[in-house]
């Protein structure tokens, strides 16, 4: 039997309200495999993006566990956090956060430098990543010159420039026009396909969902199975 990547265990998460705690999550269980493809589909306010920062370590649970790959990072130390982010989990957002001042390629290397890879292997890793997503005539451009659609295949050649092992999208088309976030959503759905990367979504998009090789929806605080 394969083993999960990501095992959740009767996570919750509340945030303090005027009077008494506000509930986004209840107690949710979840299993995702190596390889998945999973799409969590919910209203605005859901806690989609709750539950998305927790399985990247930007949050943590009120109660509750978050398992991944084997080793419960639901109350890592910062540090902790900050270095499995950078060496084993990808971000997509809404929004792009590249930096207007480098070129498309130095913004791509920005991990590789982090993690204190050399800056020429950095680049070369960058460039390869942005062929891969189809940009390797934008290599040089500021990132102010490139369109919506080239900014968002960007930041995720920046995400996937390490081989992390999960890429986590939250509304990775929800800044895009529709024809331009079908095919954002189709190379998310190729890279999981090529690269066997696991690939998590939250989006209230049904046609990115439908990409997916399984999709759940949030609702009340609860994740229940959808077809």
């Amino acid at each position: 039997m394969t083993k999960p990547l990501y095992s959740l265990r009767g996570l919750g998460k509340d945030y303090a309200g005027p009077e008494e705690p506000v509930r986004i999550l209840g107690s949710i269980d979840l299993d995702i495999l190596p390889g998945e493809s999973l799409a969590i589909l919910g209203a605005s306010g859901s806690g989609k993006s709750t539950l998305l920062h927790m399985l990247g370590a930007l949050d943590t649970p009120t109660r509750g566990t978050v398992e991944f790959d084997g080793k419960d990072i639901s109350r890592l130390r910062p540090a902790e956090a900050a270095q499995l982010r950078n060496r084993d989990i990808g971000f997509v957002f809404q929004f792009h956060h590249l930096l207007a001042e480098f070129t498309t390629l130095e913004n791509v290397a920005m991990p590789a430098i982090i993690a204190g890879i050399d800056k020429d292997e950095a680049l070369e890793k960058a460039r390869r990543a942005l062929v891969l997503l189809g940009l390797e005539q934008r290599l040089l451009h500021r990132v102010t010159t490139l369109s919506g659609g080239e900014r968002q295949r960007a930041a995720i050649a920046r995400a996937v420039l390490l081989d992390p092992k999960v890429l986590l999208a939250d509304e990775p088309t929800g800044n895009l026009d529709e024809a331009t976030g079908e095919r954002v959503g189709e190379m998310l759905a190729a890279l999981n396909g090529d690269l066997g990367m696991t690939l998590v979504v939250v989006t209230h998009n049904q046609n990115l969902a439908r990409l997916m090789g399984r999709r759940m929806e949030l609702h009340g605080g609860e994740l229940s199975a959808r077809p």
